[in-house]
């Protein structure tokens, strides 16, 4: 009789995870700091339970790997939303730099403006810090005037020299010509800085809307028309000569 193969079973993750809190602290003894940031020591975790119970607040480990384990007095709910608001923040600094990829279309029969088209959408991709392939396709007998994509891509480079470098130059490979263009961030920081102090300086040159619509006096209404709205006539000084 065939011996029925075990199944394996991989044990399931904790349920809980993050900080141990409050009756989830294992160690007998912790280094206490309250809920004023005052350093309270080495103190018994139940000591240290009281302490936190009575604030209304909770006791959370916060450094696990040393010896006593540090925790904290604090409102738990609160630390946590703060951590997940620093993570996003750190996750958004530290965005990895993507390749992107631009096409002079399928042939080199491209109207020259969308050849300035394309050639602003690379500088806005260099702009935010990714790297751009700039690809150049060749069909039928195209092949044979390889100097005309080799005098496009120089002049691409040209124009985009003010705030990238070349990193691999171009090159062909069977019919597509490409080459990769990496972002200069020192350039690129001083065009940002220059041009948020140009866009300072506008906001305070520029004058303040509507100064001389309060300067100027009410309109003294027309006699004919005060008389159609049933208002008396202002009267008229007439000076005798």
């Amino acid at each position: 009789m065939p011996i029925a193969r075990q199944r394996f079973f991989r044990p399931q993750e904790a349920a809980h995870r993050g900080p141990a809190i409050n009756d989830r602290i294992r160690a007998k003894q912790i280094f206490l700091i309250d809920q004023n940031n005052q350093k309270v020591g080495v103190v018994d975790t139940i000591e240290a339970l009281r302490r936190s119970h009575e604030a209304g607040l909770d006791l959370v480990e916060v450094a696990p790997e040393v010896s006593p384990p540090v925790c904290r007095i604090l409102d738990f709910g609160k630390w946590k939303y703060e951590q997940a608001k620093k993570d996003k923040a750190n996750k958004a600094k530290s965005k990895t730099a993507e390749m992107k990829e631009v096409r002079l279309g399928r042939s080199m029969k491209i109207d020259p403006h969308d050849v300035s088209i394309r050639i602003d959408q690379a500088h806005r991709f260099l702009m935010e810090g990714h790297k751009v392939q700039i690809v150049q396709n060749f069909r039928g007998r195209e092949l044979m005037h390889r100097h005309l994509g080799d005098q496009r891509m120089r002049e691409i480079i040209e124009r985009l020299s003010d705030i990238s470098r070349v990193e691999i130059p171009p090159r062909l490979a069977g019919r597509r010509m490409s080459v990769i263009l990496a972002p200069e961030k020192s350039k690129i920081d001083a065009i940002l800085r220059r041009n948020a102090a140009a866009a300072k300086q506008a906001g305070k040159e520029s004058p303040s809307s509507g100064d001389g619509a309060h300067n100027k006096s009410p309109a003294r209404p027309n006699k004919a028309v005060a008389e159609r709205r049933g208002q008396a006539p202002e009267p008229v000084e007439v000076q005798a000569r």
